[in-house]
């Protein structure tokens, strides 16, 4: 692990040419070190949370008129001293900067170092660091409110709250283990077991919610699949309302997958056009119907569409047959529904989970829409709840409900240093989770993730 006793500078603003860039220095010489440079009132005599006008100076040449930001310890974001510079954004003058900086005593900050700080001063822990990045990352409005759940510590304090409940528990068994010899029980087993059950329906709440907090993180797989001809492109383009991809009445023109981004109500849904499901004239067409197959594999939606006035009940059932994977979830959707007659719609093949649309006259793609949202969400999203967005966080609650599991199972039939062992495997596996319990190997895979500056 880095020296935390450094003091540490970079870049806090994305680099390149902008209006402005921020440098964040951050250790217990910081707002020393920034003196040496800075002409103007003396930072070391300022208040916290103050804004100073001055310039950034070596020796008597003058690199830049800034504004310097101070913070005081423990009142900043590292717990530490910090002095943020805003300079004007020229890439020249940044650089500039950076390295005085460092000529006067700081060191260049490694990736993350400034959260991995705020972490080791006790002012986030880890689950909440991890969603400084998340936050910095997110892309829709619904990854940017998980992460910012995350980050104000609602997935944190569940967590200590059960922890701390089996951490009284362990206690009390631990105390059996010293009276041993006169077979006492200061642990009710069934005020135990009640709790393991209670927290082990927690965690397996938790566990499920992965699916949809993996969605809002990175989106959802979603392909568009279906015959030739069946109006896939014509839908892509409609559900993105501009002309993405080629449409054609002649079969097979779509040979490759194309992929676009559709956001509904803040959750990215990742939108693949895919070839048409036939027996292939040809090989490229052939590998494009591979793909095809492919892509549904790997996705968590398919939107399967049938061109509803040639299709028949047995091709239908046929084709939904044949794309049915594991994990998937499937969305009928019959096209061309602006040529079909009252009749002919009432006699349409009929399956469940199905909407009726018209992709190239733009009948009910609001409604699709909503299906497609509803499809990914299923009513879990309120904006309240915690949601794992993170397969390290994952992992650890599947290992925790394994030792709990062990617990419930044994607590009949083993003695008091078995309970306590697989008591302990829980509470370190939770721990994981929030930095109660680390090591220098998990903390830098972490960090090292960061982009520099945060």
């Amino acid at each position: 692990m880095t020296n935390t006793e450094d003091t540490i500078v970079a870049l806090a603003t994305p680099s390149g040419t902008g209006a402005i860039g921020v440098i964040r220095l951050s250790g217990p010489e910081a707002i020393t070190i920034a003196q040496k440079v800075w002409k103007g009132k003396d930072l070391t005599k300022q208040a916290s949370h103050t804004l100073h006008l001055g310039r950034i100076a070596d020796g008597d040449v003058l690199i830049d008129e800034v504004v310097a930001s101070l913070f005081i310890a423990p009142k900043s974001y590292t717990r530490e001293n910090v002095v943020e510079i805003s300079c004007h954004g020229s890439a020249y003058i940044i650089e500039s900067i950076i390295k005085l900086l460092i000529k006067k005593g700081a060191r260049a900050a490694q990736a993350g170092e400034f959260t991995l700080r705020a972490f080791l001063n006790g002012q986030l822990d880890l689950s909440q660091a991890e969603a400084v990045a998340d936050l910095i990352a997110s892309n829709s409005k619904a990854s940017q409110q998980v992460a910012l759940q995350q980050l104000r510590g609602g997935f944190s304090s569940q967590l200590k709250t059960l922890r701390d409940q089996l951490v009284q528990f362990a206690s009390l068994i631990e105390l059996e283990l010293d009276f041993a010899e006169e077979d006492v029980e200061f642990a009710n087993r069934d005020q135990l077991k009640q709790l393991i059950l209670t927290i082990t329906r927690i965690i397996g709440n938790l566990i499920q919610s992965f699916e949809l907090g993996n969605a809002i993180k990175n989106g959802v797989n979603t392909v568009i699949a279906g015959r030739p001809n069946a109006g896939k492109s014509t839908l892509l383009n409609a559900l993105l309302n501009e002309e993405r991809a080629i449409v054609s009445h002649i079969p097979g023109t779509t040979r490759d997958t194309i992929e676009e981004v559709l956001n509904i109500n803040g959750i990215n849904f990742r939108l693949i056009d895919t070839a048409g499901i036939r027996e292939a004239t040809d090989t490229i067409e052939q590998i494009g119907v591979q793909r095809t197959m492919e892509k549904i594999s790997q996705s968590a939606l398919l939107l399967y569409l049938f061109d509803a006035e040639q299709t028949t009940q047995e091709e239908l059932n046929n084709d939904l047959q044949r794309l049915q994977k594991p994990g998937v979830s499937i969305l009928v959707i019959a096209n061309k529904a602006d040529l079909l007659s009252e009749q002919q719609l009432n006699a349409l093949p009929s399956v469940d989970n199905m909407i009726v649309i018209s992709a190239k006259e733009n009948q009910h793609i609001d409604g699709l829409k909503n299906k497609i949202y509803h499809s990914a969400v299923k009513d879990q999203l309120s904006g309240n709840e915690t949601l794992i967005t993170n397969i390290r966080h994952l992992e650890a609650l599947q290992k925790t409900e394994e030792a709990l599991t062990r617990v419930l199972n044994g607590m009949q039939d083993v003695t008091s240093d078995f309970l306590a062992m697989d008591i302990k495997q829980a509470l370190h596996y939770l721990g994981e989770i929030t930095g109660a319990v680390t090591t220098d190997d998990l903390l830098e895979n972490i960090f090292s993730k960061f982009c520099i500056g945060k």
